[in-house]
């Protein structure tokens, strides 16, 4: 990973941020609206909180009782929130995110918020990243493939063991049999 790209170079440059006294209800349909997965909470410039869509199932599960609608954002949202300064390189930024198991750090200058940094971020300037990525793809086309073979191999013509019509047959407990008499069964 390049040393010498930073946060800056990457980052989402004037985030989607709500304030903290919204209710959660409204809170998640921002996040739907917005297509985003997580929200800062900003009073006057300064990161004061951070919610995600788990931070809403939570409350959604936990606080059943309650109304979404009743619930502010900053109630829920963790006191200790990771951050990330702008001057930092991607590679120190993507070590903090493995370290604390986000996938979004807010972005801080001087105290106030200035962006967002999310691995996809990270991983659409710098895919190489994950080679593993390529390596999965490559697992899950060749675990289709045999599917598609052993299901190939399944079917064949010929004359059904059950009611003795020629058809495409399948295998079905060792007998070949056609679509009709394998749906009856």
């Amino acid at each position: 990973m390049d040393s010498t790209i930073q946060v800056a170079d990457v980052m989402t440059r004037n985030p989607i941020y709500t304030k903290p006294d919204i209710n959660l209800l409204d809170c998640a349909k921002k996040m739907v609206r917005k297509r985003v997965g997580s929200l800062p909470l900003v009073e006057k410039k300064k990161l004061v909180g951070f919610i995600t869509r788990k931070d809403i199932l939570w409350a959604l599960i936990k606080k059943s009782k309650k109304d979404l609608s009743k619930i502010k954002a900053i109630e829920i949202s963790p006191k200790k929130i990771a951050t990330i300064k702008p001057n930092f390189t991607i590679k120190e930024a993507f070590d903090k995110m493995k370290k604390t198991k986000f996938s979004t750090l807010p972005v801080i200058h001087e105290g106030q918020l200035v962006g967002m940094l999310t691995v996809r971020d990270i991983l659409n300037f710098n895919p190489e990243l994950y080679p593993e990525l390529k390596e999965l793809e490559t697992i899950r086309e060749e675990a289709k493939k045999l599917k598609r073979i052993k299901k190939a191999q399944e079917t064949k013509e010929g004359v059904c063991e059950e009611c003795g019509n020629y058809d495409v047959l399948y295998r079905v407990h060792s007998n070949l049999i056609c679509e009709n008499c394998k749906e009856s069964m």
